[in-house]
């Protein structure tokens, strides 16, 4: 048997998507892309394609608490993804099972809508997750939507979320994709610099997982030791390419394709 020198180990806390889509199978190829290797903690299961998300059921404190301190206790954790949490009992569960551990590159992905526009939690879950979450976590990345909901903005834009949301954490990941100009721009706030955006072209159609592909693969890119500006460059220039090479595996949104077809080869 051959010993190689461990990849970069992701603590990923998600929902599961049976579609394969969005959650943890996103989390996991966009990781595995990275170079880093996944550990999956299961928050949530849904019921959801790639139409829309029709139900979904949280699970148990115990059993989030159980998955992840295994990992824990086991693995040298170098960077921490935050995905669907559900539930404001959820968003306390992992403030107590992170605090320890806010030395880490947290990233936190505020999922609140499934990319059809179906919830996977109530606005009091990103209320709950801006007050108690935030705070812990190296960067948030919403998109702009989810940005309004965070900062109570209905019409808001990207500069006037900001401003609320850098009370709560010390950096923030505003995407673009969803408006109507042509070219998408993605806005990095941070407390202690000036805002620095990236454009990039818009591509036509939907997709159903970009917003966990992107967050994952940030993530990576910080356990594999890039700075903030270098990895949220990194993570999204990857993101587009998965979203170019999408693939229609259903009947609804794209599917972005985060592995090369000859991963496997």
């Amino acid at each position: 048997m051959n010993t190689y020198t461990s990849r970069p180990v992701v603590l990923c806390l998600s929902g599961h998507d049976p579609s394969g889509g969005a959650g943890l199978q996103a989390d996991i190829e966009a990781l595995l892309a990275q170079g880093c290797h996944a550990a999956p903690t299961v928050t949530a299961l849904t019921v959801q394609n790639t139409v829309n998300v029709s139900d979904f059921r949280v699970l148990d404190r115990e059993w989030i608490l159980a998955q992840a301190n295994a990992v824990l206790d086991d693995s040298p954790v170098a960077a921490v993804k935050l995905g669907m949490l559900g539930s404001t009992e959820m968003v306390g569960t992992v403030v107590e099972l992170l605090t320890p551990y806010a030395h880490l590159p947290i990233v936190c992905d505020p999922v609140l809508r499934a990319g059809g526009g179906g919830s996977l939690g109530k606005d009091e879950v990103g209320y709950a997750m801006r007050e108690r979450l935030l705070p812990l976590a190296l960067i948030a990345t919403p998109n702009l939507p989810e940005a309004r909901i965070l900062a109570e903005l209905p019409q808001g834009s990207a500069d006037e979320c900001a401003e609320v949301l850098l009370r709560y954490c010390r950096n923030l990941l505003i995407t673009g994709g969803h408006g109507d100009e042509q070219q998408v721009h993605n806005r990095l706030y941070s407390r202690d610099a000036a805002p620095q955006t990236w454009t990039c072209q818009r591509l036509p159609g939907s997709y159903h997982g970009s917003g966990c592909t992107l967050a994952s693969a940030l993530a990576g890119r910080l356990a594999l030791g890039e700075n903030l500006q270098s990895a949220v460059k990194s993570a999204l220039d990857y993101t587009w390419r998965t979203l170019r090479d999408a693939e229609q595996l259903g009947q609804g949104q794209y599917v972005p394709r985060r592995l090369p077809l000859d991963f496997c080869h």
